[in-house]
């Protein structure tokens, strides 16, 4: 067990909150202390002493009787007292990082009744969480605590690895003061922290764009209804359809909208998991996900619209489909699915497209495989259908090989061997 948090106390001022939960009380307990005095059989016997001795007038014995007897059920009284007087809170400064982000864990047990208690604390966590990887997955805490007052723990989490890792629930052990009795009950329901992919840098890499008139930028005629930009007085002879209501109500006067060019790259990342969990390629799954991430990061910054789907299974049970579209929570959505993503398929990324693509002009599918076989042969072919440009890279070389028309890129012509990219 670790115990690395630092231990403050102080007078409380404030009252914490605790959630109800479970409580139990083995007798002894199973980390108090062992002792003849509260056994039950032991104490039938004292009642039997305590008559024997009243029988025969025995006046030494009967206050050794009452005194065995008062004190295994005023530290048992006194344990039960104990749990119901304390609160404990639970807070951690984020909850989504990047690998090698510190975290900061604090908790908060407060005595709000007036009997001093012996109490422990115990959170569960992930290994992966932890700064030695000899640790036994919990952070412990123990103290004293008299009337009124409250002690706060502190620890410090360094995860390494993406993932999502599940932390709690906090169990709080009480009892009395000898040791006797310990009551536990859990006090906050588990928590989660999502570690995103880690970020690499990228090369220089150019993808194709559909583009009317072969016309870039700002000065293309055609413009994309579904991604508005802004708005601006109505000016006559455009269509009704483009007047932003809203922005019109808010104004007091007609406002339309501005939309962003046809030509505007519009990215979505496919991510096949089926065929890294087959041939078990766990680290080339991992270095996929930095790659989808660098990438996912590198168009949210260009102000470029980007979307992501995958056959993989989430930690949580949503589907891995995000929408393209572009606002300042979709790249942290996109970061959270990898983050969430798990090396387990739920079918194959060509059954996930069949049922349709509905996707803007303009937007260029970019396909994270782990090498060349009929799954990525079949899905470039649904692409063709749809008429769909769509861009292959594999993590295991592949020579540069062709697919009806469109090249397979590997890994390593995307991202550089060594470095990543801080924070």
């Amino acid at each position: 067990m670790i115990n690395n948090g630092a231990n403050k106390e102080s007078n409380p001022s404030a009252q914490g909150n605790a959630a109800p939960g479970r409580e139990s009380s083995p007798p002894g307990g199973e980390n108090g202390i062992p002792s003849l005095f509260v056994d039950g059989f032991v104490q039938f016997l004292t009642v039997i002493l305590l008559f024997v001795a009243l029988l025969y007038r025995q006046t030494g014995l009967v206050i050794l009787a009452v005194l065995i007897l008062l004190m295994a059920i005023g530290a048992r009284l006194w344990s039960r007292l104990s749990l119901a007087g304390l609160a404990c809170t639970l807070q951690c400064d984020r909850g989504k990082v990047f690998p090698g982000e510190r975290i900061v864990l604090e908790t908060r047990v407060e005595n709000s009744g007036f009997l001093p208690v012996w109490m422990r604390v115990k959170i569960p966590v992930a290994k992966m969480l932890l700064p030695s990887s000899g640790s036994s997955g919990e952070l412990t805490g123990e103290s004293g605590l008299l009337w009124k007052q409250r002690v706060t723990w502190e620890w410090k989490l360094w995860p390494q690895r993406r993932g999502c890792y599940q932390m709690g629930p906090v169990e709080l052990s009480a009892g009395d003061l000898l040791g006797f009795f310990q009551r536990k009950k859990v006090v906050s329901p588990p928590g989660e922290i999502i570690v995103f992919p880690r970020l690499i840098p990228l090369k220089d890499f150019s993808f194709p764009r559909e583009e009317f008139f072969g016309t870039q930028g700002a000065r293309s005629p055609i413009q994309d209804p579904v991604c508005p930009v802004a708005t601006r007085d109505y000016l006559h002879g455009r269509p009704s359809r483009f007047i932003h209501w809203k922005a019109s109500a808010r104004h007091d006067r007609l406002q339309e909208k501005i939309f962003e060019p046809t030509t505007h790259y519009k990215s979505l990342l496919v991510v096949d998991v089926k065929q890294f969990a087959e041939n078990g390629a766990e680290e080339s799954f991992e270095r996929t996900l930095e790659a989808v991430a660098s990438l996912a990061v590198k168009a949210d910054r260009a102000g470029s619209p980007v979307g992501i789907v995958s056959n993989g299974a989430l930690a949580g049970g949503k589907p891995a489909v995000l929408p393209v579209a572009r606002g300042p929570e979709q790249l942290s959505g996109i970061l959270e699915l990898l983050g969430r993503l798990r090396m387990e398929h739920v079918g194959a990324v060509d059954d996930l497209l069949k049922p349709g693509l509905h996707l803007s002009w303009g937007t260029v599918c970019t396909c994270f495989f782990l090498q060349v076989d009929a799954s990525l042969l079949l899905t470039k072919e649904i692409f063709r259908q749809y008429r769909i440009s769509s861009v292959f890279i594999t993590e295991r070389p592949c020579g540069g090989s062709e697919v009806a028309g469109s090249r397979i890129y590997s890994l390593d012509e995307l991202c550089w061997e060594e470095g990543a990219l801080g924070e």
